[in-house]
């Protein structure tokens, strides 16, 4: 009777115990080597598939921990930006704590912020920050539920950032509210990757949470 390549698989698996009862089965059996060269025995075999599973978890194991630590980093970075704003005692000085924590804690070489509620202290009008901002950005910044991460998105900026030696190519913009938006953080790049549609916003719309309560102090 000729068995074929199924009978053997299904009389292994109906006996588990097969090689148990004949061990000395598996050194006498050999196989191909995956890695090419000379036949290996089961055991040999079965070790070097093993050794190819510990190489798969290790690897995905040091992705894990280089992920973790990235997060915890980015955390850090992120108290320490919310420790500024606590102790920020005026508009300006909040202002200025969060232009240099993106900058300096996060890399990120131009930050701008647009308000269109009306400041709670007037001598505060004549910042930037309350610039004029059309009813078109408004509107869009209004519906912006996550952060938008990619090419400027049609909206009219260019005069937010001063001068600059390069043109800006990429941004990340994050809706500032309470009840309804009353701003627009904008973070800008001129490198085109920096900010792409596919990255994780999370930490951005975790800033973007902390700057409105923070700001909402000065506003009306």
């Amino acid at each position: 009777m000729e068995l074929n390549d199924q009978d053997v698989a299904q009389f292994l698996r109906a006996d588990p115990h097969f090689f148990s009862r004949n061990a000395h089965l598996l050194t006498e059996i050999v196989l191909p080597s995956q890695h090419g060269g000379v036949a290996v025995s089961l055991v040999e075999r079965q070790q070097v598939a093993q050794r190819d599973k510990v190489r798969v978890l290790e690897s995905k194991l040091a992705e894990l921990i280089k992920f973790g630590e990235e997060n915890d980093a980015i955390s850090e970075r992120v108290h320490r930006l919310c420790l500024g704003l606590l102790a920020a005692r005026n508009f300006d000085a909040l202002v200025a704590t969060v232009t240099h924590n993106l900058s300096a804690d996060f890399q990120v070489p131009h930050v701008a912020c647009r308000l269109w509620s009306r400041p709670l202290d007037e001598s505060d009008a004549a910042s930037e920050e309350f610039n004029d901002v059309d009813v078109e950005l408004r509107n869009w910044a209004d519906g912006l539920i996550t952060p938008y991460c990619g090419h400027r998105p049609g909206l009219d900026i260019s005069n937010w950032f001063g001068e600059t030696n390069a043109p800006l190519k990429s941004f990340a913009m994050v809706a500032l509210r309470g009840e309804a938006a009353f701003g627009l953080l904008v973070l800008a790049s001129e490198d085109e990757q920096r900010f792409y549609p596919e990255m994780g916003t999370l930490y951005l719309k975790r800033i973007g949470e902390l700057v409105s309560v923070a700001l909402l102090r000065y506003l009306v």
